[in-house]
């Protein structure tokens, strides 16, 4: 049946409906972030609550221990002696209260973000279509690499998050005695994998470093939205400017994810508690924040830009794609006289037509 409006009217529609969509799926988002948060108002009007009870008739034994009286122990750790600190409560109260919320409203906001571009703009197609020649872009030896690192990064940012959320989310659903089991492995595998990923990040960083250098073109890359705006693709070399930033990111903020992990791993280096309460703090703040940036990063690798997952899964990349999205670097392949290699997956030339034969007299 033909729709009964014309073409102006049928555009207009969509266009409504569009922005319906647009606006329900935001909504969505803001009440799932905003409706758990909820549960910390009631939590908070419980305990106030609750201290308006009879007093305890052990007040002055806490008082003491909450202004950090010394007493007497066999453990030679430092501060052992103090049975509760100041700075141990202000420690869980931070952690368990800004770092918590802030963290979750920024990878839901990220997330949010994301959605809506993928909304507006859609998947990138290849300029031109695949041409169906190849290029090198990742050796085996750095694809390894990659995965390495990327596989302990998701199961360090899963057992993480459960361990800084897990009480307040996975706790209801799972049951304290489940919830404890699980929490107990996860903090195995998280002290345990956060090693390698150490060494993970660092042969990256120093098999990674000279390509990632800023250019002069970077700017230009970073004005121009990376692509992402309709209009035409801005100048990059093997690394955009985008990879670049992320490189950087973990340099820095991945550096100091590894460093407070060796704190928090071995107390016996005699690390004093107010030292392991700020490593504690340092190592949540950057890992969620790195946790953001790599959303974006699996983002415009999986959905946002067709063919860009190729190289780092077989190493070679369409001719047409590189032109389009590192076409410094495939120019550069050019002047070295790389000749492109038919991808493994092209249709064969059609073979030319046989001319026909004269007939026989």
């Amino acid at each position: 049946m033909k729709s009964s409006l014309n073409p102006v009217q049928d555009r207009s529609s969509r266009s409504r409906l569009g922005k319906l969509v647009l606006l329900g799926f935001l909504g969505a988002v803001f009440l799932i972030v905003a409706l758990p948060l909820t549960g910390y108002l009631l939590v908070g009007e419980t305990a106030a609550q609750a201290q308006q009870g009879a007093t305890n008739p052990l007040s002055e034994y806490w008082r003491g221990a909450r202004e950090g009286t010394q007493g007497y122990t066999a453990v030679t750790a430092p501060q052992a002696n103090v049975l509760i600190t100041d700075s141990g409560q202000n420690w869980r109260q931070i952690r368990n209260g800004p770092l918590a919320t802030y963290g979750a409203w920024l990878m839901f906001l990220v997330l949010a973000i994301l959605a809506v571009l993928f909304l507006v703009r859609g998947r990138i197609d290849i300029d031109g279509g695949r041409k169906g020649m190849t290029v090198e872009r990742w050796k085996l030896s750095d694809r390894t690499l990659h995965w390495f690192t990327a596989v302990l990064f998701i199961l360090l940012g899963i057992t993480g998050l459960s361990l800084l959320y897990g009480r307040a989310v996975l706790m209801p659903v799972m049951g304290p005695e489940a919830f404890a089991a699980y929490a107990q492995g996860a903090i195995y595998v998280h002290n345990y994998l956060g090693l390698f990923f150490g060494i993970g990040l660092l042969l990256m960083i120093v098999k990674w470093f000279r390509v990632n250098i800023p250019k002069g073109h970077d700017l230009g890359w970073f004005l121009s939205g990376g692509g992402m705006l309709k209009g035409k693709h801005p100048h990059a070399g093997f690394v955009n400017a985008g990879e670049k930033l992320l490189f950087w990111t973990l340099f820095f903020v991945g550096g100091a994810i590894v460093v407070t992990g060796v704190i928090l791993l071995f107390p016996v280096l005699g690390q004093s508690r107010e030292v392991m309460q700020i490593s504690l703090i340092i190592h949540a703040v950057t890992s969620i924040l790195v946790i953001s940036f790599i959303f974006g990063h699996i983002y415009l690798a999986t959905v946002a830009m067709k063919g860009s997952m190729e190289g780092m899964v077989g190493g070679r990349v369409d001719v047409n794609w590189a032109r389009q999205h590192h076409d410094l670097w495939m120019k550069e392949l050019e002047e070295k006289g790389v000749k492109p290699q038919p991808a493994a997956d092209a249709e064969p030339p059609p073979k030319p037509a046989e001319e026909p034969r004269p007939a026989a007299s």
